[in-house]
């Protein structure tokens, strides 16, 4: 340990001043110095002079160096990734309960007017579509009403229609029948006589009919008589011998008499 002494003269003493005062800077001064030597002791301050250095010979030498072979590349070294660090789970966010808002009577009276006036509103909606259907329905029952009574009358005017049309068809029917009566009794006849029986005919006991066509001329006689088909051979002889002899009062037509073409009569021989 080095150690720093210092040596001081003796200053002359200042004039005496009254008081501690006078001795101020001294005190000072000391402090100061003291703090100084303090501080060259704690960096190891030495007060002996260093001594002189010798000066340094630098010698060379030349040596040949071999040529170095080409260097081996490195083995790239596996890389280690580092493990990524674990994402933290965040904590649940807690939201603090909102307070329950202040209760405002003039907005919930506001509410309840409003809710009041919507409701008057949609019943009287209601009430409109009940009216307006109710209507529609009334209308529907007037239409099919009236479809109901227009189908009845036109069934009925087809009915009286169907009336009027099969009464003149019997109106019809009876003016014919009444001029085929008068038509008829137009050509009545006068006078027949029945025909002889075939002798053949009842030797044998045969029984049959013959009808005879003919046409009634103006003067009421009989013209061009022929059997028909259904005739016995043994009764077409007797049966138009017996036509010709017929007479008959002549069809008067506008009050003239007119021929009666296809007038037919039928023979009966029975053995009684």
């Amino acid at each position: 340990m080095s150690s720093l002494t210092f040596s001081a003269a003796p200053i002359p003493a200042p004039p005496a001043r009254p008081g501690w005062q006078p001795h101020l800077c001294g005190i000072v001064t000391s402090v100061a110095l003291h703090a100084l030597a303090l501080a060259l002791l704690v960096q190891g301050f030495s007060p002996m002079p260093e001594e002189p250095t010798a000066p340094m010979t630098l010698r060379t030498q030349l040596v040949s160096l071999p040529t170095p072979a080409p260097p081996t590349p490195p083995v790239p070294e596996a890389v280690v990734q580092p493990p990524a660090p674990a994402t933290p789970t965040p904590a649940p966010v807690v939201e603090p309960e909102p307070a329950p808002p202040a209760v405002d009577e003039a907005a919930l009276a506001r509410k309840r007017i409003e809710a009041e006036r919507t409701e008057r509103r949609q019943a009287a909606e209601r009430e409109r579509q009940v009216r307006e259907r109710q209507r529609q329905e009334q209308l529907e029952r007037e239409r099919q009403a009236r479809e109901r009574a227009e189908a009845q009358a036109r069934e009925a005017a087809e009915r009286e229609a169907q009336r009027l049309a099969d009464q003149r068809a019997a109106e019809a029917a009876a003016r014919a029948e009444a001029e085929r009566l008068a038509a008829s009794r137009a050509y009545e006849p006068i006078r027949k006589t029945a025909p002889d029986y075939p002798g053949r005919a009842l030797d044998k006991r045969i029984e049959g009919d013959c009808t005879v066509r003919y046409s009634v001329d103006v003067q009421g006689r009989v013209q061009n008589p022929e059997a028909e088909a259904d005739c016995h051979p043994l009764f077409i002889r007797p049966s138009l011998a017996a036509a010709k002899n017929f007479r008959y009062q002549p069809r008067i037509v506008d009050g003239r008499p007119v021929a009666v073409p296809d007038v037919r009569n039928t023979f009966h021989y029975r053995i009684q």
